[in-house]
């Protein structure tokens, strides 16, 4: 019984001395927003497997509550070591100087900038210096009914604004009176107003993005050429109360549709059946070059300069950035890999709808850098085109008070830049 006894007293010293405190294992704390947190963690098994000692914690984060929820982490000394930020956040973070410089930690054969898109790379760049690795990625490209277009008597979808306009005419006569429409341009996506001004050459912003620049006439001959398909019944007119955008494309109450790769599998899903090869994805058309310029979306991965374990973060993001890994995630969520080798696997290589992506994002651009931006695209530029398409006011009236507003917006920044100068 004694021996039992002094069996019994050795185990409990041996467990008071395995203390949690000393434990040596290095935890990184990593935020992921919407779905991408919840599927993030399938990844984690493998990156700890290889990287004994190093455990990933992930927080999941609603995309509804995730900059209130940052900036707070931010303002109290709260911040994780790595988080997902949408590309146009990371401007905002910048300012505040919360994320660390990446520069000095490229020195990973696969994050490099010959290894990522161009433009979306591009996103992760101010000021010349990188604070962010592309994680995912998106753009916009056409959607259209195939069937619809050779009907009207194209072979193949348009490549340039004039063919655009003049493919749309033809759907619109074919409908003969019919409440239906060639193109879906609603006013309360701002995405397309500022893809086309872009394509003509619009800088959006002047004055080292501290004045709106919408009233110049690269900006108006865009603007005026998409607000042109409402005044001529080509698109429904403005505010559209369209519910289903795949039951719209499948009634052919529109036969073309500008959006991203997060609406290829709705419109597998849902285009089934006799309309199954009825529907394709194209790049843009531009105003004479094809493909026109689209948008460099998507997320890319951070290091918050607070940070005590940049060396272990880096290590998670460079396993996140490798081709494989990218597979994998695309897998689980379809969200397309940044890495461009990634592409190279047969789940996007043989995927007719992702040839028209892969093109895009050959001609990618980002939005301005500024961290007003989402309040003035969000905000404004939808208000505006809305009262544009409704015909409330003149395409020139609308500008110059889109304007008026974006500079007010653009106040405190232009306070700052003074401040920077002096």
């Amino acid at each position: 019984m004694k021996k039992i006894f002094k069996i019994l007293l050795l185990i409990i010293l041996w467990l008071m001395g395995c203390n949690p405190s000393d434990n040596k294992n290095i935890v990184i704390n990593f935020w992921a927003m919407g779905a991408e947190g919840e599927q993030v963690q399938k990844l984690i098994p493998e990156f700890e497997r290889r990287n004994p000692g190093i455990t990933v914690e992930v927080q999941m984060i609603p995309w509804t509550a995730a900059q209130e929820k940052l900036i707070t982490a931010y303002a109290s000394n709260n911040t994780p070591d790595a988080c997902q930020l949408g590309n146009t956040w990371i401007p905002q973070f910048v300012s505040l100087n919360a994320l660390e410089n990446l520069d000095s930690w490229l020195n990973y054969k696969e994050i490099k900038k010959e290894n990522y898109f161009k433009g979306i790379w591009n996103t992760n760049v101010i000021n010349n210096k990188l604070f962010g690795v592309p994680w995912y990625i998106d753009t916009r490209v056409i959607f259209y009914r195939t069937d619809v277009i050779q009907k009207a008597g194209f072979k193949n979808p348009p490549k340039t604004w004039d063919e655009l306009y003049k493919l749309s005419k033809k759907i619109k006569e074919n409908f003969k009176g019919q409440d239906k429409f060639a193109i879906y341009l609603p006013t309360n996506e701002w995405a397309p107003f500022v893809i086309f001004g872009l394509q003509n050459g619009s800088t959006l912003l002047k004055d080292n993005d501290s004045f709106g620049d919408f009233s110049s006439a690269k900006f108006k001959e865009a603007f005026s050429y998409l607000i042109k398909y409402h005044k001529e019944g080509l698109a429904p007119i403005g505010f559209s109360q369209v519910t289903n955008v795949y039951q719209a494309l499948a009634d052919e109450y529109f036969s073309m549709y500008i959006s991203g790769p997060w609406n290829v599998n709705e419109f597998k899903k849902n285009m089934t059946g006799d309309l199954a090869d009825k529907w394709m994805t194209a790049p843009l058309p531009g105003p004479r070059d094809f493909p026109g310029v689209s948008l460099a979306g998507g997320s890319s991965l951070v290091i918050f300069k607070e940070s005590k374990h940049k060396k272990e973060v880096w290590k998670w993001i460079e396993y996140l950035s490798e081709p494989s890994t990218q597979i994998k995630f695309y897998q689980l969520l379809y969200d397309l890999p940044a890495v461009k080798g990634a592409w190279e696997d047969s789940s996007l290589r043989n995927d007719k709808y992702m040839k028209a992506f892969y093109k895009q994002f050959q001609n990618v651009i980002a939005t301005p850098k500024i961290t007003e931006w989402e309040q003035i695209a969000f905000s404004k530029i939808q208000q505006y085109a809305e009262i544009a398409a409704c015909n409330t006011m003149s395409v020139d009236e609308s500008l110059k008070a889109l304007d008026k507003e974006v500079n007010k917006i653009l106040e405190k920044r232009r306070w700052l830049l003074s401040r920077i100068n002096e």
